[in-house]
């Protein structure tokens, strides 16, 4: 198989598997990266932060920047790598996008296409609906940084793997030992939240993966541990300010 970017195409689309931890190291390349998880949960990691890829978000990775890749659980991805210039309205630093549904079917079929796919054919003018599309999409301002330090970092890992676990802020730093103390103090300076407010994010997060594919508001607030759905959508609502349903139509 060709190195990608050697590949006369436009937007190259390569998939692949994550068994839970697995990590592609620091790495950069010329073309353009757009790192989406259909399945499953990945983390995107440059120096200058780390994004949180639920399924119904991607992460841009602009061209030459340094960029690694995790995945929390096991995860099915796809990343398109595409020529500079051909996608000229996306962030020119790393971001999260949305990922509307059809262009996430868009991007599943086209994982079968060959590298060097027909340009005039059905493939082809397939690719060119997926470029229209990339050219469409927005940045999301709702993101999770993720902290530095290690300690703190597999601590959040686990609660974006499982944002329904109730144990308070003394409990995560008894179970993954640090102190309350270093806890309380490192996560605002690393994340820019406490971390109370820095849970609360990702459970949103985990809420609009599930609300993105049909989910139950209620099923999902008492998953993630809300003691009612009215409660859910006063925290939905405050976050974002207006309902989890009026969210999705607009």
């Amino acid at each position: 198989m060709l190195d990608f970017e050697d590949i006369p195409r436009p937007v190259v689309i390569r998939p692949h598997d994550m068994t839970r931890g697995e990590e592609v190291p620091l790495h950069r390349h010329s073309r353009e990266q757009l790192v989406y998880a259909y399945k499953g949960l990945a983390l995107v990691t440059t120096a200058h932060g780390a994004w949180v890829v639920p399924p119904n978000r991607a992460v841009w990775v602009p061209s030459n920047l340094d960029h690694g890749v995790k995945a929390i659980t096991a995860a099915a991805m796809s990343s398109l790598f595409i020529t500079p210039g051909v996608v000229g309205n996306l962030p020119k630093t790393c971001s999260v996008v949305a990922v509307p549904k059809l262009l996430r079917e868009l991007i599943v079929h086209a994982t079968a296409f060959d590298d060097r796919y027909d340009p005039d054919g059905p493939e082809g003018r397939i690719v060119v609906v997926i470029i229209d599309m990339l050219k469409t999409l927005k940045e999301v301002p709702l993101h999770l940084p993720m902290p530095r330090d290690e300690r703190l970092k597999r601590i959040a890992e686990a609660i974006v793997e499982a944002p329904a676990d109730t144990r308070t802020q003394r409990q995560w730093a008894d179970s993954f030992g640090v102190s309350v103390r270093t806890l309380a103090r490192l996560f605002p300076q690393q994340t820019g939240m406490s971390f109370g407010h820095w849970r609360q994010q990702a459970r949103l997060m985990a809420a609009l993966g599930r609300l993105a594919d049909g989910e139950a508001v209620v099923s999902i607030a008492l998953d993630l541990g809300y003691a009612s759905q009215s409660a859910f959508i006063a925290m939905f609502k405050k976050a974002l300010g207006t309902t989890p349903g009026r969210y999705f139509r607009k």
